[in-house]
């Protein structure tokens, strides 16, 4: 039954803060590596465990909370999420060591996937229909906000506080979560309760993403294929899948049921959610990577930047949700939501090594709106013909896909950059030789600076000589990393095709959705 009054936003801002604790965490550690990395005596390469253990325990557990929501009650399986994720919280402060560190993150992702799962049902059952279009838009501030404001406030922490301090910040929050969950949201039925639990379902889905998650977290960097630990879970991976197809849809009482792919509308919106991903977190990735790699900005500066943008994705949202109830059709919404993020990265495309922090203000602005117009509408579009506990089960694949297409995002644009950096430092390499007038004159330049400050003149050509190499170097990343927001682009304009196979529909009741 349908909330009013203050108690109708009472359970709507526990919601939101809650699962705001979960997305910001999905950023939040990344700037703080380093720190980590010096504390525990780690080396990047087991540090970043840290972020893909995470992720993996996150994608594995989001198919699966629309039926532990259905087997435990949805308000008794949120505020075990809720705790769960605050006492591993504690337990990540408090490591001693990495393996530690790493086995309480990933008992954070598994409560994690259980807070935005959860939360999108809750808030589904506490506003009226008709006014479910401006709580979506509340609802989506997290799943857009969330990964952006994590590294400005993990940035801030780290530059003020030790790194324990980026999981004791939940502690308060979390418990504050907790209480108003358990004082004002209402329990709901137990539709899986007596029914026989889908062990082997949950194994093979555990193995099949897990295994991918891993793969698409770690091929990059162990070079794919040529590691042998890559091959095994990506063979681990494929079997695992056809497998777990194969069983649920041969069950009769699946951990996910792919049934609910008889929609048209449903499954082809999870395609345009996987691209949604693409874009949000493999633009929040390039970005900061792009400006303190390259242009030489703090991690707080960094996030500072990104502040502005979802200032106004703050600002749409509620606008978003009045055009939707108002009838504007969802596919026009999205269509210029793609339109605009790809007006952002035709913008980024033309950075520079000069450019400051002003030149990515109103880029950054115009992806903040893009991103409002495209997250409510690409949900309402996928789940518009699901009903009851077909919901549950839709937005726990619909979390997936967006995870999953930040995953691969992530990786492609990674080994792109790693690819294109080769490709572009040869062809910057052809205009360096002694017969180019321009490189001859940069080079004698450089020659008589250093020399003019009293170096010898073995000193000043070897001085000028790493000088031009730091420059090809900075040159080759510039022109890569231009070309990959160049890609970005283009993708996302290649996607707008999918949201008009989806029927059109006025005054849809719009789910709630998140991740």
């Amino acid at each position: 039954m349908a909330e009013h009054g203050l108690r109708k936003w009472i359970i709507t801002f526990t919601i939101i803060t809650a699962s705001l604790l979960e997305l910001i965490d999905t950023t939040i550690v990344n700037v703080a590596l380093p720190q980590i990395m010096g504390n525990l005596g780690a080396t990047l390469e087991d540090a970043g465990w840290l972020v893909t253990g995470y992720a993996v325990a996150n994608v594995i557990i989001l198919p699966m909370s629309g039926w532990l929501g259905d087997r435990f009650g949805r308000k008794n399986y949120f505020l075990a999420s809720i705790i769960l994720f605050t006492i591993a919280s504690i337990l990540c402060g408090n490591a001693t060591s990495l393996p530690e560190l790493i086995a309480f993150r990933v008992l954070q992702g598994l409560a994690g996937g259980g807070l935005l799962s959860t939360a999108q049902a809750i808030l589904v059952e506490t506003w009226p229909k008709e006014e479910l279009g401006m709580a979506t838009a509340l609802f989506g501030l997290g799943a857009v906000v969330g990964p952006t404001v994590g590294p400005t406030i993990g940035g801030y922490i780290t530059d003020h506080f030790n790194w324990p301090w980026i999981f004791y910040v939940n502690v308060p929050v979390g418990a504050l979560a907790a209480f108003f969950v358990s004082t004002f949201v209402k329990e709901s039925p137990r539709y899986a309760k007596g029914q026989p639990v889908d062990w082997w379902g949950i194994l093979l889905l555990a193995i099949g993403v897990g295994s991918l998650q891993i793969v698409l977290e770690k091929g990059e960097s162990e070079d794919w294929f040529a590691t042998p630990y890559i091959s095994v879970l990506t063979v681990a991976t494929v079997l695992a899948a056809i497998s777990f197809i194969w069983r649920e849809l041969s069950t009769d009482h699946p951990v996910v049921n792919f049934k609910i792919l008889k929609y048209r509308s449903f499954t082809v919106g999870i395609f345009s959610s996987f691209a949604l991903g693409f874009a949000l977190y493999g633009s929040v990735f390039i970005f900061p990577v792009f400006c303190q790699n390259l242009l030489g900005f703090s991690a707080q500066q960094t996030g500072e930047l990104l502040f502005p943008g979802g200032l106004a994705t703050i600002c749409m949202m509620p606008f978003v949700g009045v055009m939707l109830k108002k009838g504007v059709p969802a596919q026009y919404m999205a269509t210029l939501g793609f339109i605009l993020f790809f007006v952002f990265s035709w913008m980024l495309h033309n950075s520079t090594l000069e450019s400051g922090t002003g030149d990515f203000f109103w880029p950054l602005i115009i992806r903040g709106i893009g991103m409002s117009v495209l997250f409510v509408p690409l949900i309402t579009l996928a789940l518009q013909d699901l009903k009851g506990k077909d919901i549950g089960q839709g937005t726990g694949l619909n979390n997936m896909m967006r995870q999953l297409g930040g995953s691969f995002g992530i990786a492609i644009l990674t080994t792109i950059i790693h690819i294109k950096s080769g490709v572009n430092r040869n062809i910057l390499l052809e205009n360096i030789n002694p017969y180019n007038p321009a490189y001859q004159q940069r080079l004698q330049g450089l020659i008589g600076t250093f020399t003019s400050k009293g170096y010898s003149i073995t000193d000043a050509q070897q001085m000028a000589y790493r000088a031009m190499e730091g420059t090809i170097t900075r040159q080759t990343m510039l022109v890569t990393y231009n070309d990959v927001y160049l890609l970005v682009g283009v993708f996302v304009l290649c996607c707008v095709p999918l949201v008009f196979l989806q029927k059109f529909k006025k005054n849809v009741v719009v789910p709630a959705d998140a991740h």
